[in-house]
C-alpha cells in the first residue's frame, strides 16, 4: 500500500483548524488508499458568502468559519479531483481516523448521522441519506462528500471573530 503525506498548501489549509480535526487529517493521510489533499479549511466570513451565493455551501453558519471543519479532495495523477468513489474512499480513511482517536466526525456525504457512528460504508451511507430526505418530501439531497467536521453537539464554537475582512 502506498504511503502519503500532507504537503505544504495542505498543512497551510490546516492552521487555525481545531487540533482534534487536524489529528484525524494527518491520522487518515496514513491510513488511506487514496491519496488526499486538504483543499480548504478556515474561512473569512467574505469567502463563505461566495460559496453560499455560488451554491457551493447551504449555510452562512459554516463550522470553516470556526476552524471545525474541512474540505478533503482527492489526488489523482497530480491533479486534484472530486469524483465520488475517491471521496468515499476519504471519508472511510476519516472514519478509521477519527475511531482510533475516539473523535466523532460529521461528514456531507450524510449530513443527519456521524460518519464515525455508522458502520456503513459511505457510498451507502450517502444512499441512505439521500432516501431519507426524499422520504421527507426533498427532492434533492444536498451531498457535500469533500467535508468533514466536528460536531457541533461536542465541539460548540464561539462565533467567528469579525475581521475587516468579514464585516460587511
Amino acid at each position: 500500500m502506498p504511503t502519503y503525506h500532507l504537503g505544504a498548501k495542505s498543512q497551510a489549509e490546516l492552521q487555525g483548524i481545531h487540533p482534534d480535526l487536524v489529528k484525524v487529517v494527518e491520522r487518515a493521510i496514513q491510513l488511506t488508499t487514496q491519496d488526499f489533499s486538504v483543499h480548504d479549511g478556515l474561512r473569512t466570513l467574505d469567502e463563505q458568502k461566495r460559496y453560499f451565493a455560488s451554491g457551493a455551501s447551504k449555510t452562512l453558519d459554516s463550522r470553516h468559519l470556526t476552524g471545525h471543519a474541512v474540505d478533503l479532495a482527492a489526488y489523482i495523477n497530480g491533479r486534484v479531483r472530486w469524483e465520488i468513489i475517491p471521496l468515499c474512499n476519504i471519508a472511510e480513511a476519516m472514519r478509521m481516523a477519527a475511531r482510533e482517536l475516539k473523535v466523532p466526525i460529521r461528514w456531507g456525504g450524510c449530513w443527519d448521522e456521524l460518519l464515525t457512528d455508522s458502520d456503513a460504508p459511505p457510498e451507502e451511507m450517502i444512499h441512505a441519506y439521500q432516501a431519507r430526505r426524499a422520504a421527507q418530501g426533498q427532492l434533492h439531497a444536498f451531498i457535500d462528500a469533500p467535508h468533514f467536521e466536528l460536531p457541533r453537539t461536542e465541539y460548540p464554537a464561539p462565533a467567528p471573530i469579525a475581521t475587516p475582512a468579514t464585516i460587511t
